[in-house]
């Protein structure tokens, strides 16, 4: 008989979630309304923006304020287009540092000035509008004001031809032949979309072929992993080896993309023993696979196989994303259990406190996990091409907008990269393992706040004991380093934290690069150290040019021990036999 799934220590029957016939009409009706709004709760922006509505109805002063402003503004606008058409005046509003859609120097021209300067006024009165109305819950706040600045984003001069000098001037030079290419990558984009395909060049990225190309095999399969053993590329070894846990919500060759910019190769190429977790792609019969079983049908069973095939050898354990969530959950069980396998800890991206878990967070209330619920239940999971959807919304003006302009309005395709590609090779996520970790990490806060329960007990992060090297992204919209700084708080042990230029995946695939404009901070609080806040670290700590990569390869070899002749693939012994090559056949699987 199958273990049943464990949520909060006890036991759950998977019939007792059987809805009745009522319920399940509704389960019916919001999952059909949730494949149509892409997996967002109507409900919650219609509940936020009521909350708004009110308090600012009831706010004679904020409402004098607002208009105050929108006089102010009015005035600056109209001097300004006064003095636009005759020079360059001073600008009333300039853009936001990361928002480049005005760059060029056909905006400065009239009447494009003018209009691109109208629509940034306009932009930053609505945000006063939406911010800073006494009695909005803060959640509430933030979901209008990023609601509302994606549609006043949809309205930008720069997305509309007849507004957007640059667009104009390209037609005007090819005769509108970028029209007709941009309608062309259009229509093969919708074809694409329609067919359920890959993005176009994707096909050039094929794992095992030109990207997950390191050379290794699968010594490890269950129903949930493959554990993949990289062959050793120098003739000694260190001696302790590197098991890396990726993140379960995208394939895990995002740390073996191509040679010049795969981890684990940088890695092996240095000596280590390098294993790797290949989740598998969950189906509807996984519906009842849990966070329970993820923690230990995958990482604790990582661990056996990794132990069993490096004996009298500690651990250097590596997780990115919610895989270090996850490896930090197993190290705080392995600690409680008086389980000393792991030697290190290090966590890419990963998030263990999720009170501030950036604007990801607001798509996590009680209005929308009930509408997820409802979305995964008819097929057992949700597909991944739903998560890359809201990652999209979450930097629409960069992911969505900007490229609509370029390949559309322009007509200029740019080629697929090895990243792209795997960001589009998505995954699918259970039913039950996904409610679990939306409701106890993101809405309760159970790991940060010691509840999280495994076998009955809860476990806590401060019982980790190991040093920790911790990387957090500068430009991180899925988890912001102030968020994952907070790992300051929750253990006692030794922190090195790393602060790297980029974003959530280009500050973590950062290879050391010639000529490559990238930089980083680091700083180590000894174990039992004074906190020191965010901010005031930021402005101390001195800023270094290229990647982290090597800083962080040197403090791996001072916890790896002497070197040794190289272990042949597998323990065939301890029954671990080589089953395949790498890159397995989990990662494979659509």
């Amino acid at each position: 008989m199958k273990d049943l799934p464990i949520t909060g220590g006890e036991a759950v029957d998977a019939a007792a979630e059987i809805p009745p016939i009522t319920s399940a009409l509704d389960r019916v009706v919001s999952g059909s309304m949730s494949r149509i709004t892409q997996g967002i709760s109507p409900a919650s922006i219609m509940g936020a923006y009521a909350d708004w509505l009110v308090h600012l109805a009831a706010a004679p002063g904020k409402q004098q304020e607002l208009i105050n402003k929108a006089a102010r503004k009015l005035a600056r606008l109209s001097f300004f287009a006064s003095r636009a058409a005759f020079g360059t005046p001073q600008p009333c509003v300039s853009p936001l540092p990361q928002d480049h859609r005005f760059d060029g120097p056909e905006w400065q021209q009239w009447p494009f000035n003018f209009i691109y300067q109208a629509f940034l006024c306009g932009q930053q009165w609505w945000h006063n509008a939406t911010s800073d109305v006494r009695g909005v819950t803060k959640h509430h706040e933030q979901l209008v004001t990023f609601v509302t600045r994606q549609w006043i984003d949809i309205l930008s001069p720069s997305n509309w031809p007849l507004t957007n000098p640059q667009v104009l001037r390209a037609t005007a030079l090819e005769r509108g032949a970028n029209l007709v290419r941009g309608a062309q990558f259009w229509w093969h984009d919708a074809v694409r979309l329609l067919a359920d395909n890959a993005p176009e060049g994707a096909e050039q990225f094929r794992p095992g072929v030109e990207v997950a190309r390191t050379p290794g095999k699968v010594v490890f399969r269950n129903h949930l992993i493959e554990l993949i053993q990289y062959e050793a590329q120098t003739p000694t070894v260190l001696h302790a080896p590197v098991l890396i846990i990726p993140s379960w919500i995208l394939k895990y060759y995002i740390l073996d993309l191509s040679p010049h910019n795969s981890l684990v190769r940088y890695l092996v190429e240095r000596g280590h023993t390098v294993f790797m977790v290949s989740w598998r792609n969950p189906g509807s019969e996984d519906r009842d696979v849990g966070m329970d079983d993820y923690l230990k049908q995958g990482v604790l069973a990582a661990v056996d196989a990794v132990s069993a095939i490096c004996p009298q050898a500690g651990i250097n354990s590596v997780g990115y994303c919610l895989g270090g969530t996850l490896l930090a959950m197993a190290a705080a069980l392995m600690s409680r259990n008086g389980d000393e396998r792991l030697q290190s800890l290090t966590l890419l991206a990963s998030e263990l406190d999720f009170t501030d878990p950036g604007e990801l967070g607001l798509f996590i209330d009680a209005s929308q996990l009930a509408y997820l619920e409802d979305l995964m239940w008819e097929k057992g999971y949700l597909d991944g091409k739903q998560m890359l959807g809201a990652f999209a919304i979450l930097n629409s003006r960069d992911l969505l907008w900007s490229r609509m302009v370029r390949d559309y309005l322009m007509g200029v395709r740019q080629p697929l990269t090895d990243l792209a590609a795997w960001n589009a090779d998505a995954t699918r996520m259970p039913y039950r393992q996904h409610r679990e970790y939306l409701e106890r990490l993101y809405l309760n806060n159970d790991l940060a706040e010691g509840r999280y329960r495994v076998d009955g007990r809860a476990i806590a992060l401060t019982d980790v004991q190991v040093p920790v090297f911790s990387v957090g992204t500068l430009h991180d919209a899925v988890s912001p380093w102030r968020s994952v700084y907070k790992l300051h708080l929750l253990v006692d042990s030794e922190v090195t934290f790393c602060l790297s230029s980029g974003g959530h995946n280009v500050g973590v695939v950062n290879p050391p690069e010639p000529g490559a404009q990238r930089s980083f901070q680091v700083a180590t609080r000894a174990a039992g150290g004074h906190y020191i806040d965010p901010d005031l670290w930021l402005a101390s700590v001195p800023v270094q040019d290229g990647s982290w990569w090597p800083y962080w390869e040197s403090w791996l070899q001072q916890r790896a021990g002497n070197r040794e002749t190289a272990p042949s693939v597998g323990a065939p012994q301890a029954g671990y036999p080589a089953l395949a090559e790498a890159p397995g056949s989990y990662v494979l699987a659509q």
